[in-house]
């Protein structure tokens, strides 16, 4: 079978061409059914480490059950930032060079931009970006990408509505420039006033003549939109209290907004959730945010089988 050459580190999502994309979610079906097969062994004997230097559910069990699934092993950093040597000032090039001599592949989240990059260039095992700052989160937009592509049977000629805190958040930036890679996609921008998408993120999709347009309204928005994707307003990261009270609570997604969308449409959500989106939601088929959850443990073993099993090669 041929193989696709793949990037050594998962750091950003312009690293992703469409063809990997292609490869990478047919892989990724794959692996639903190697999940569950227990005791596959793909990776027995493979060992990924994990650290945390910020709070996560989805992201650090969805990793860990993605290696255990594989037949690998986990040890992990939670709560990174005040269990870690990085307390002592370690810095994330030392704590790297120390952890690569136990671990195979290293998972990083952290709450400082840039820090993923600064790890890959000293790691001589692969560094995977598990969302640093409100820059980017790779895996994140791989898996929102991915389940689009199961629930709707395309990435290609989609309205796509990205609303809420979209210059914070690092989930809507990085599917935003994955966007990049499809065809005929139009994204409806909707955030309050002085979270809107960043000017990067703008540009990207203005170079790579991406159809975006500004839309308020979320009702409008929805009622466009084969795709809605809600994120919550990131109180970390906020530059002051002042500015998040303004933001927070501007859009609730309800029965309102299903009642506009199309019925073979989709809702996402990166999650967590807080008051965003209404409880009543959830039963709606078209709230797609927990299943969402589960493709991202398919990304993920994907990621690392292809990593971490396969020589750097994607097998078709």
């Amino acid at each position: 079978m041929s193989k696709l050459r793949f990037p050594r580190h998962i750091l950003h999502v312009d690293q992703f061409d469409r063809s990997q994309v292609d490869r990478l979610f047919a892989h990724a079906r794959a692996m639903r059914s190697i999940a569950a097969m227990p005791g596959e062994g793909r990776l027995r004997g493979r060992i990924l480490a994990t650290l945390f230097f910020e709070p996560s559910t989805r992201t650090r069990l969805s990793f860990e059950s993605a290696m255990l699934r594989l037949g690998g092993q986990v040890i992990s950093a939670e709560s990174a930032d005040i269990t870690s040597s990085a307390v002592k000032g370690e810095t994330i090039e030392d704590t790297v060079r120390i952890v690569e001599s136990y671990a195979d592949a290293i998972v990083i989240r952290h709450p400082q931009g840039g820090i993923t990059d600064a790890a890959a260039a000293v790691a001589s095992v692969p560094i995977l970006n598990a969302g640093d700052g409100a820059r980017e989160h790779p895996t994140q937009a791989l898996l929102d990408l991915f389940t689009i592509s199961e629930e709707l049977d395309r990435i290609d000629n989609l309205t796509i509505t990205l609303a809420g805190d979209l210059r914070y958040g690092r989930a809507p930036r990085s599917l935003a420039m994955l966007l990049t890679q499809t065809d005929g996609c139009h994204i409806i921008l909707t955030a309050p006033q002085g979270i809107e998408m960043a000017e990067d993120v703008v540009a990207t999709l203005e170079a790579a003549g991406v159809q975006y347009e500004i839309e308020p309204d979320m009702v409008i928005a929805a009622a466009q939109s084969d795709v809605v994707y809600v994120t919550r307003v990131q109180k970390e990261r906020f530059p002051s209290e002042d500015a998040y009270q303004q933001a927070r609570g501007s859009y609730h997604f309800t029965d309102l907004h299903l009642a506009a969308m199309k019925p073979d449409s989709i809702v996402m959500h990166p999650l967590p959730r807080v008051d965003e989106i209404a409880a009543a939601v959830d039963a709606d088929p078209r709230a797609a945010y927990f299943r969402q959850a589960r493709y991202g443990v398919y990304i993920r073993m994907a990621l690392l089988d292809i990593l971490l099993g396969s020589g750097g090669g994607m097998v078709a």
